[in-house]
């Protein structure tokens, strides 16, 4: 029996995370753009930061969503770390007005939104529509689940365990706000612990005291993810959770206390056990919002005492654009890695440019900071490879996943001209300057001129990158026969100094072909941006080789 209620409630609960999840997720695909574009707009003024805070944890119903968004803009100083609190603060109170709207006997809504959500979504032809199709269905899941709830904990009232395992939180409320704070943080969604605690307490397998403490330490649980979901992240980044988090669990023990006195007033709003909860859910953080509020500039003083910012190492390389709260909305996430790899790309340019230089100057500090500048273009490789990883786990749609994989392709050649500039034209030049060999002046010239080909064919690549120009791309790759034709002809007017006896050629023979050689892989890297574009619009031939048939 009691095997059999742990089942059912933990599917349940299951249903209840996996309806919130699709909600959210469909929210996040269908306007995440446009809510990303209201948070950095209309939060100037704290009043309108709640406001926005408000709305977007209602559309999300996830105040841990909304937390993540905001941090990432506090992280990049899009938004001011006190409009942000306040945009957490006006999150709390949304998260509220969803558990409100649950909590009504709504429940025959159930099948209808599911069936309404699925027909859509497997008719539906556009994307926002089956996006639209995935909320009804979430919003039906969680509405089934809250039923399943309350059915499968119904015969927990009368069993003695349960008491028995209740009784010592029901004694220590400071046992159950961090019992409830822990499932909370589990569970990534206050919402859906405070309506699993609303579900048990309608059918009085817990008693109204617990269920309000268990509210609290949700609203405390719920605070925690933020906080370590952004360990790694920049300072600035982890004043929002971290003030959330601080101005939640203040109020939140200063509750404690407060609760027996409060149930009564609870109780002439509506003496039903599960409205209790949920209109003590929603005073709580109305009270929160009042509270703190005009505080949230000495809040956000004390984070950044707390957690200092730290200045970025001179010159460091460290990517800017992966934001993390963009990942449930694709193609915000895919311009982000986009423009991380346009800013990856311009610093291998930077250091393709400076390779000639070393060339020319014996330049050996300058070919120490090429080396470093390839570490960071390493750096930016793997951060770029990781945040596309953690994309692709979701459901994305043929364009965004095509789009993935463009980046990835492009990013990988990147490295590894970074690599062939650091491994072996650095490793050349430092030859050359040992050595102290000189390139006859109609060498170095040659070399230069192939030199500003290839950086000019990397820019080229970078737009067609960005823009998938069919011409460009065309372009693109008739460079790349251009590039092979162009290193036989300076192969040859090499060897020709050579046959004339020119001491300068003779010495830097190899030197001299090995940099046009690794040039020239270059360019090869560089036009392979140029494929993908071709193939789809049917632009490429199979072979370049001759049939047999047609042999002359």
């Amino acid at each position: 029996m009691g095997t059999q209620i742990i089942i059912e409630l933990l599917g349940g609960v299951a249903v209840l995370l996996w309806g919130t999840r699709m909600v959210r997720t469909g929210v996040t695909r269908a306007f995440g753009a446009e809510l990303r574009q209201w948070i950095g707009r209309f939060t100037h003024r704290r009043l309108s930061a709640a406001g926005i805070g408000l709305a977007t944890a209602c559309l999300l119903q996830s105040s841990t969503a909304t937390a993540m968004i905001t941090a990432s803009f506090a992280g990049r100083d899009l938004i001011a770390p006190s409009a942000a609190l306040a945009v957490m603060l006006g999150a709390d109170v949304g998260t509220t007005l969803v558990a409100q709207f649950l909590s009504l006997d709504i429940a025959w809504l159930s099948p209808i939104l599911l069936a309404a959500g699925v027909f859509t979504f497997l008719a539906a032809g556009g994307r926002r529509l089956r996006h639209l199709a995935r909320i009804s269905i979430g919003l039906g899941l969680m509405l089934l689940s809250i039923r399943l709830i309350i059915e499968g904990s119904a015969p927990l009232r009368n069993t003695e365990s349960m008491a028995i395992v209740l009784a010592p939180m029901t004694n220590e409320p400071f046992l159950a706000v961090i019992v409830a704070a822990l499932l909370t943080w589990a569970a990534h969604s206050s919402l859906a612990a405070v309506l699993l605690v609303m579900s048990l307490a309608s059918t009085q397998a817990i008693s109204v005291h617990l269920a309000l403490t268990f509210v609290v330490g949700a609203n405390i649980g719920g605070a925690i993810a933020p906080v370590a979901m952004t360990m790694g992240a920049s300072p600035p980044e982890r004043w929002v959770p971290i003030g959330n988090l601080l101005m939640r669990t203040l109020a939140g023990l200063a509750c404690l206390g407060a609760i027996p006195y409060l149930q009564p007033y609870l109780a002439l709003l509506d003496e039903r056990s599960a409205h209790m909860v949920v209109n003590f859910h929603t005073a709580f953080n109305l009270a929160l919002l009042a509270i703190f509020l005009p505080l949230v500039p000495q809040v956000a003083k004390l984070c950044q005492k707390l957690l200092p910012r730290t200045a970025a190492a001179e010159g460091e390389i460290a990517p800017r654009y992966l934001d993390v709260s963009s990942l449930e909305t694709p193609t915000v996430a895919l311009t982000g890695a986009s423009r991380e790899t346009l800013r990856m790309g311009d610093v291998v340019e930077q250091m393709l440019q400076d390779t000639i230089e070393v060339f020319r100057n014996n330049d050996d500090k300058l070919m120490r900071d090429i080396a470093e500048r390839d570490d960071g273009v390493d750096r930016l490789h793997e951060a770029i490879k990781l945040y596309l990883t953690k994309l692709t786990r979701e459901e994305l749609e043929s364009p965004e996943s095509k789009r993935a994989i463009e980046i990835l392709n492009f990013t990988t050649n990147l490295e590894h001209i970074g690599d062939i500039i650091d491994r072996n034209l650095m490793e050349l030049a430092s030859k050359k300057i040992k050595n102290k060999y000189t390139f006859s002046s109609e060498g170095f010239d040659e070399l230069a001129g192939f030199h500003r080909r290839i950086t000019n064919n990397l820019r080229l690549a970078l737009n067609v990158f960005m823009s998938s120009d069919l011409d460009l791309a065309r372009q693109l790759l008739k460079e790349k026969e251009e590039i092979r034709d162009l290193e036989r002809q300076l192969s040859e007017s090499h060897f020709a100094r050579v046959g004339r006896g020119k001491s300068e050629s003779i010495e830097t023979s190899s030197l001299h072909l090995d940099v046009l050689r690794d040039l020239k892989r270059i360019n090869s890297h560089l036009t392979s941006v140029a494929y993908p574009i071709l193939e789809e619009a049917d632009q490429l031939i199979s072979t370049r080789l001759r049939t047999r048939e047609s042999k002359p």
